[in-house]
């Protein structure tokens, strides 16, 4: 074989694997691994914690949330929203040639294999979190899929943040502690809204193509400038919110570490300002996740660090 042809070939399965590692859209995932790692390592300051358990839940959340980025990129294509000129989606289907019925399949077995660490953990604690778990993939169905799809009315970063972090929160502690306290619903706030501005950072970039197919986002209703100054309280709201549950003893002293972000929430805000197209906002569209990544680490870092000081 020759060189030349070696060479094709490993360039060839490198493609393949950036395709199938950009339908799962990987910037994504850290609104389904950081609420699970804070949950727990809220639960840590009170209980010791089963791994296998954390484990468990923490590749269920991944699971779900790659489905739910399948459908969202499944049901674009087949309602026409997404072609070969569209900025910031998955890309399998329209510019790669990934056959739509793969995509949707690969997403159902996703859902399947979650449903069965989904008995796992039921098994572990308690099967009411199974009514919960099959509502979560429900509403990541709906969420682009059924007839009245949630990402394309106002209310799309209320349930991402209401389903990815409250409630991902909340059954990842009470899988360790079997409780649910009060401290663990307002420490989730935060998290969420870092999750919602994930979506409302994308509705921002996508607003003229949203607006153009029928969307009704919060982006498209207050208009791109307003949308970023909401998106800024946001970010405040979060911060404060943290600021405050430190001072009143819902979090540690060590949660001061969380505002080691504030910078980069703020480069948010920066990059998306005077931009009007969307590969030029594509910087802040990828800040806003790494804000939620920061943000998420060092308050589960400073969970941690609370037992041992």
């Amino acid at each position: 074989m020759s060189t030349t042809t070696s060479i094709k070939e490993e360039l060839n399965e490198k493609s393949g694997f950036q395709i199938w590692w950009r339908l799962l859209r990987p910037h994504t995932l850290t609104a389904s691994f950081i609420p699970v790692f804070v949950g727990t390592m809220f639960a840590l300051t009170s209980h010791n914690i089963n791994l296998l358990l954390f484990l468990a839940m923490l590749l269920a959340s991944i699971l779900i949330q790659s489905a739910t980025n399948m459908f969202n990129e499944y049901y674009d294509f087949v309602r026409g929203l997404d072609n070969e000129q569209s900025v910031g989606i998955g890309g399998t289907i329209v510019r790669d040639g990934i056959s739509p019925k793969k995509v949707l399949g690969l997403a159902l077995s996703f859902f399947g294999i979650a449903i069965l660490l989904g008995v796992y953990i039921c098994m572990e604690s308690s099967w009411w979190i199974a009514v919960i778990g099959l509502i979560c993939m429900l509403f990541g169905y709906l969420y682009t899929g059924g007839p009245f799809p949630i990402a394309y009315t106002p209310f799309g970063e209320l349930f991402s943040g209401f389903f990815m972090g409250t409630v991902i929160i909340g059954i990842s502690y009470y899988i360790q502690t079997e409780a649910l306290t009060a401290p663990v619903i307002w420490m989730s706030i935060p998290v969420s809204i870092f999750i919602g501005a994930i979506m409302l950072s994308n509705n921002i970039r996508d607003l003229d193509g949203d607006k153009e197919n029928g969307r009704k986002t919060v982006a498209i209703l207050l208009g791109r400038k307003n949308a970023v100054r909401f998106l800024a309280s946001m970010f405040i709201i979060a911060y404060l919110l943290t600021a405050t549950y430190i001072f009143t003893g819902v979090l540690p002293i060590w949660s001061v570490l969380v505002f080691l972000s504030i910078k980069k929430a703020a480069d948010v805000i920066r990059k998306f300002r005077g931009k009007t197209k969307p590969l030029e906002m594509m910087p802040a569209m990828a800040a806003t996740g790494k804000t939620n990544t920061l943000y998420g680490l060092l308050l589960g870092v400073s969970l941690l660090v609370s037992n041992f000081f």
